[in-house]
């Protein structure tokens, strides 16, 4: 009788556990033995065969983008208080700094070009004159602006000059980004010495240092980050820096276009490396695993969590996306993003504090170099960015997956004189 009992009760313990476990499978996507990815999203990667898709989801900062903290649409205003001369083009203003506060107002620096004519073109730098320029960043100055609310701006006038030739730069200084360290304020820049153009952007990364953000600005007048030894990915340039304050030193991340030549530019790829200082005025080490990003044109960095983000714009296999590295210099994907504005400099209140966990950021400057509507009338306009990259905001609209543009603008991509070839392409 006894072992009667005992069988029942093992027989509906059985019973019991095979309905738990269907039950426990069931709500985890698990049907018998196949395992199927669930409807919830799960919050960590699950403990079985996953497709190569779905095993990155898991890579990112978080699997559903819109939880994203590096993830945001790019929302843009047009700045009130610059004159651009009737947008004729002689007048150009671009490569704004990353915005800082000081005294109670906001401090911009940037290239501006105020030239009789606008730039006749890269291709025909050797017409250039020093009256006429051949690019819209050629034969410009540093000039500098404040603002009490980042959208209204006033520009206060030359930061930092052209020196006399044949000194640094004496052709145009350019691209302008700010340091401030142990209270002092450092402008790193392009500084050129022949018309952009005549072999390429060959220039290296100088600087000027002053005691307050209105000056004045003194040129060291040599490189501070040289050119790479010939045969290396950076031989020809250093530029477009962007400062941060991290690890207790001073990084550097610069931009530089390699693969080309003076009489070979349509293969040209472009990178950005990194150099380290203890000091504003170097000596800068370049990180010997440059280039540390392998795509995107002008450099825009910024303190996020542990590490540092960045944002790749145009050029390269990973053009458009946002990228993260906790030490700096080993970049990953974060997000992918569009719209993303150009020549970016964010207001970054912890770049130069060494903080320790990074707030990401909520509004920036950027250029738009298409503000002419042609060849005769070239220049580039500053203006205000906002998105949702920060940890201290929540803003849903921020983080919408799509921008619905109208046909117009798509049909303003067509195809021009391509088009004739395609409709004489074979009809199998």
């Amino acid at each position: 009788m006894k072992q009667l009992v005992l069988s029942a009760l093992v027989m509906a313990f059985t019973v019991s556990a095979c309905t738990n476990t269907k039950t426990n499978h069931e709500q985890s996507g698990v049907v018998g033995e196949n395992q199927v990815f669930p409807h919830k999203m799960p919050e960590t990667k699950p403990d079985f065969p996953l497709s190569a898709a779905a095993e990155r989801m898991f890579d990112y900062p978080a699997p559903r983008v819109q939880d994203n903290e590096l993830f945001s649409q790019f929302k843009y205003t047009r700045l009130e208080g610059f004159d651009y001369n009737g947008g004729d083009g002689t007048i150009s203003r671009r490569d704004p700094s990353r915005p800082i506060f000081v005294n109670g107002k906001y401090y911009i620096w940037y290239t501006k070009r105020q030239t009789k004519v606008p730039p006749i073109g890269w291709n025909r730098a050797n017409e250039a004159t020093e009256k006429i320029p051949s690019t819209d960043w050629d034969l410009c100055d540093l000039w500098y602006a404040t603002s009490q609310d980042g959208f209204t701006w006033k520009e206060q006038g030359i930061a930092v000059a052209r020196p006399e030739k044949p000194a640094l730069g004496w052709r145009s200084v350019a691209t302008p980004d700010i340091l401030v360290w142990e209270g002092k304020y450092y402008l790193y820049f392009q500084a050129f010495n022949e018309p952009s153009g005549t072999r390429g952007d060959w220039c290296p990364i100088s600087m000027a240092y002053a005691d307050s953000p209105d000056g004045p600005w003194t040129h060291v007048g040599k490189p501070v980050v040289p050119f790479g030894k010939k045969g290396e990915w950076d031989q020809d340039q250093t530029q477009d820096p962007h400062l941060i304050v991290f690890k207790n030193k001073i990084y550097l991340y610069y931009k530089a276009a390699y693969n080309k030549w003076p009489d070979v530019r349509d293969k040209y790829a472009v990178a950005h490396g990194l150099a380290i200082a203890d000091n504003p005025f170097g000596p800068f080490e370049k990180h010997p695993l440059n280039p540390v990003l392998n795509s995107g044109h002008e450099t825009c960095y910024f303190p996020f969590k542990e590490g540092i983000a960045a944002m790749a714009i145009k050029d390269g296999n990973e053009a458009q996306t946002m990228q993260y590295a906790e030490d700096g210099v080993n970049f990953k994907i974060a997000a992918t993003v569009e719209l993303t504005p150009t020549a970016c400099g964010f207001y970054t209140p912890d770049a130069f504090t060494g903080t320790d966990y990074g707030r990401g950021v909520t509004w920036g400057l950027c250029h738009f170099i298409n503000a002419g509507t042609s060849a005769d009338n070239k220049h580039s306009i500053i203006a205000r960015v906002d998105c949702d990259l920060s940890l201290d905001v929540d803003e849903p609209w921020l983080k919408s997956t799509g921008v619905w543009h109208r046909p117009e603008v798509y049909f303003k991509q067509g195809l021009g004189n391509l088009k004739n070839k395609r409709l004489k392409m074979p009809k199998n």
